[in-house]
């Protein structure tokens, strides 16, 4: 049976209980790990479910930091240094990426506390995590106060791009889901990913048509 609840309603349920269901409603998303390094060198890595695609070309990514009270470090390392690095998580990755969402002290690295190994290229500063099987690199390009809840929409250019070679198909697509890459729900639920279907682009005089891969 369907149910049906008012926003009113909504907000007379128990606090954890309603952010759990608001939490769920957008439904699956990608969950990838920032890292970030401040101006001392000092190595930060976070989890992150709000990561979405701008634009191709230019190539361009956003994502929504919270609060600064609650979540001050990711955002404050990007502001200063201007680069950040974005990491799929698979699989064998769940547990760690996890726990990088625990409140750690500004002088403890999340690297450290789980056991990801920080990687550096001769062209990005900030951190790429090594166990991660596609990753990318981003400049910053503007953060933009959302005043409603006082978080920020940080939106980065793709500067670029580490995965491995088997996962790129000839047509330029990745298979991500042979990279073992998991999506996520709400705050504390990930799920395998697994590939339905790919359609050709859609046309209106055209048929819906499947590519085989």
């Amino acid at each position: 049976m369907e149910q049906h609840y008012t926003l009113e309603e909504i907000k007379t349920w128990e606090r954890f209980y309603r952010a759990n269901f608001i939490n769920s409603l957008s439904g699956f998303k990608s969950a990838s790990l920032i890292g970030t390094i401040n101006e001392a060198g000092n190595t930060n890595l976070a989890i992150f479910s709000n990561i979405v695609h701008l634009g191709a070309d230019p190539a361009m990514v956003g994502f929504i930091n919270r609060p600064l009270a609650a979540a001050p470090h990711t955002i404050s390392n990007i502001e200063k240094t201007g680069v950040f690095t974005i990491n799929l998580i698979s699989e064998e990755m769940i547990s760690k990426a996890h726990q990088t969402s625990a409140k750690y002290a500004e002088g403890i690295s999340e690297f450290d506390a789980t056991g990801f190994t920080p990687q550096f290229t001769e062209t990005c500063k900030a951190p790429f995590v090594k166990e991660s099987k596609v990753k990318y690199s981003a400049e910053l390009m503007e953060i933009i106060p959302i005043k409603y809840n006082n978080t920020f929409f940080v939106i980065g250019a793709i500067k670029e791009v580490l995965f491995e070679k088997s996962l790129l198909n000839p047509d330029g697509f990745l298979s991500l889901e042979e990279a073992e890459t998991i999506a996520s729900l709400g705050l504390d639920a990930y799920y395998r990913a697994q590939l339905v279907a790919r359609y050709a682009y859609a046309k209106p005089d055209l048929e819906p048509r499947l590519i085989n891969n």
